[in-house]
């Protein structure tokens, strides 16, 4: 018998972000309850083998809210699970906020990052809808797959999106709002696979 212990998922409705910044101000016990909750969701989430969970983990910025993921996980390190969690939902509204300019970025990308458009899995061709659908499978994987094929995957996304963006920043004006500064999408993609590998040889706190 496995001697792994489980853990029941933590999901939207069981009250539990509110717990995370209601239970006293004091900013390092928030910092440290957010990170349980991160860790909960991804390891309950995996060993619960549930659609539905999944569904849910994937709308978490749509029903808890963006600002909320981000008070609780945007100032969490990269090689934590919080930290990866807060990543990756800030790469799917990005795609979610313009998905025909990311899915123009990824086209202009695909040929100066020919490995990394294998590894993110995006469908060929890759127009709006097939980004929007690429990103949430990404997220089902933290249910479906391993936390760290997600990471891969996302940083994949996110090197090629950036190779795209600065293919095409000299054909016109640099377009403003978040995810379209090309610094700062490589830096997500080099943080997320760092990550990975983190989570491949001892694992994310």
């Amino acid at each position: 018998m496995s001697g792994r212990q489980h853990h029941r998922p933590m999901t939207p409705g069981d009250g539990f972000f509110e717990a995370v910044t209601d239970e006293g101000s004091d900013p390092a016990a928030v910092r440290e309850r957010a990170e349980l909750a991160a860790r909960l969701l991804v390891r309950g989430a995996h060993d619960s083998a549930d659609a539905a969970v999944a569904e849910r983990l994937v709308h978490l910025a749509e029903t808890e809210g963006l600002e909320t993921l981000a008070e609780l996980w945007a100032g969490a390190p990269v090689d934590t699970v919080a930290g990866c969690l807060w990543r990756l939902y800030l790469l799917r509204s990005w795609v979610y906020a313009d998905p025909a300019g990311v899915a123009a970025q990824f086209e202009a990308g695909r040929s100066g990052a020919p490995v990394a458009r294998v590894v993110a899995g995006v469908a060929d061709p890759p127009g709006p809808d097939e980004l929007r659908a690429m990103i949430d499978q990404v997220l089902r994987g933290i249910v479906t797959g391993d936390f760290a094929d997600v990471l891969f995957r996302a940083a994949a996304f996110a090197r090629v999106v950036a190779t795209g963006r600065a293919v095409l920043a000299p054909d016109g004006p640099e377009p403003t709002g978040p995810g379209h500064d090309v610094g700062r999408v490589l830096a997500l993609a080099e943080q997320l696979e760092s990550a990975g590998h983190v989570e491949l040889t001892h694992g994310l706190g």
